[in-house]
């Protein structure tokens, strides 16, 4: 409901803060993981955005991120069964305030994911025996992640979506993706459907299957001075995404980052966390490129004895849409004449996750999130004026909640085969504790 005056906080600085010590290794866990994991996750979240539409603050109450988690290891690894449930289809229909936020039909509102978030198989030709000399390969068939860009903001440590969610990962498709890895390189390559998903019990459109496809080339050592460190290119070229029949636009992309990771997240030696990643999409029309989005992104987290600090800087540039009379909805399909004009988002978030209680468990994990955003036009005079849309060109966000997991969650999501890393955590292990 709205509230006539804003809820505000004071932002902390924007800073990364890198581990001091470099030759620090990744803990590695105690013996092969277990041949199934089952676990589940959910956030009970309040969210105040001032001013949310019209000079208006809205405060609104989510069950954001529900979802349940499978994770089966057969044949020493060799066969791997993943799924993931996404349930936000049944708690976020009218979608979650997001500031700068888009995609699927939703403005400034993270849409909901489809019920069917991932359910991949993978065969490999090498199990969990550690790190092999020689070639490791896989195949993976099912409905996932693309081999492009980088992990699901999902099970990254903030509990707001960054605005460049569909500019850096191309989710929910039916793809077929292969995968070897020697020494630290990895290679990736995967055909799949071009259709991104309408609501959230859609499937893909199976006649599409192999009409886009993806690439990622990832550098990521095990051990050594260097290790925790990923850097990873990708490129990816979809058919038609926002018209499910083909026809419409297409979009080529491209994503590069650089990651590192240490300690188990929550572990009193300290876990250590950043990433720093830049995408672009460009809209293709009839073989010509008519739109460019571009975002810049830096993030990373500290915890101390279970206290989590995060801090995320954003700088995206995302198409402005012709809305309905549901202002945070757009019409899909679009056409490209519903494209108003280019609106660049600067956003800081910060975020403190308090130490975790367990009870018959279930880990609780009370959090806090504050982001300041700024909307301005990329080119003026522009059919879309953030200031006269939202009634400033500042918004804070201000959100409060408890996160709840059971079980075994994946720690990281988007990558299969012989391209993951240190997925899958045990919620209930002492020395490798659920990642957020």
């Amino acid at each position: 409901m709205p509230f006539s005056r804003p809820l505000l906080a004071p932002l902390l600085p924007l800073a990364l803060a890198l581990p001091a010590s470099a030759a620090a290794q990744m803990e590695m866990p105690a013996g092969p993981p277990p041949a199934v994991m089952l676990g589940a996750q959910v956030v009970g979240l309040v969210t105040r955005v001032s001013p949310a539409y019209a000079g208006r603050d809205f405060t609104e109450g989510y069950l954001t991120q529900p979802a349940v988690m499978a994770h089966a290891r057969l044949a020493g690894g060799r066969l791997v069964l993943r799924a993931t449930i996404d349930l936000e289809g049944l708690t976020l229909r009218r979608g979650e305030l997001t500031p700068g936020s888009y995609g699927e039909g939703y403005v400034d509102r993270r849409h909901p994911h489809t019920y069917t978030h991932e359910a991949v198989v993978t065969l490999a030709t090498r199990g969990d025996g550690g790190a092999p000399p020689g070639a490791a390969l896989s195949l993976t068939a099912g409905k996932g992640f693309a081999p492009f860009g980088t992990d699901d903001p999902m099970m990254r440590p903030f509990v707001k979506f960054p605005a460049n969610h569909h500019l850096a990962q191309v989710l929910e498709r039916a793809a077929v993706i292969g995968a070897g890895r020697v020494g630290p390189a990895i290679v990736e390559a995967g055909f799949f459907n071009g259709d991104e998903p309408v609501e959230p019990s859609s499937a893909p459109q199976w006649s599409r299957v192999g009409d886009s496809w993806a690439g990622r080339l990832t550098l990521a050592p095990r051990a050594g001075r260097l290790g925790g460190l990923e850097v990873q290119g990708s490129h990816a070229w979809l058919t038609s995404p926002e018209f499910a029949t083909g026809g419409g636009s297409d979009q080529r992309k491209w994503s590069a980052s650089a990651r590192f990771e240490r300690g188990g997240p929550g572990d009193a030696a300290g876990h250590r966390y950043a990433l720093v990643e830049w995408a672009r999409t460009d809209d293709v029309f009839n073989g010509r490129r008519a739109f460019t989005f571009t975002s810049l992104l830096a993030e990373g987290a500290l915890t101390w004895r279970g206290t989590r600090l995060a801090l995320r800087g954003e700088r995206t540039v995302r198409p402005e849409e012709e809305r309905l009379a549901n202002p945070f909805r757009a019409a899909r399909p679009h056409t490209d004449a519903a494209i108003l004009g280019r609106t660049r988002w600067d956003v800081a978030t910060a975020h403190a996750g308090l130490p975790a209680l367990r009870v018959a468990g279930v880990r609780a994990r009370p959090l806090v999130e504050v982001a300041r955003s700024r909307a301005t036009e990329v080119r003026r005079p522009s059919a879309f004026e953030p200031a006269l849309f939202f009634g400033s060109e500042r918004q804070w966000s201000l959100s409060a909640g408890l996160r709840l997991e059971l079980g075994t969650t994946h720690r990281r999501m988007g990558r299969y085969g012989v391209a993951e890393v240190d997925d899958a955590t045990p919620a209930s292990s002492a020395r490798r504790p659920a990642h957020h």
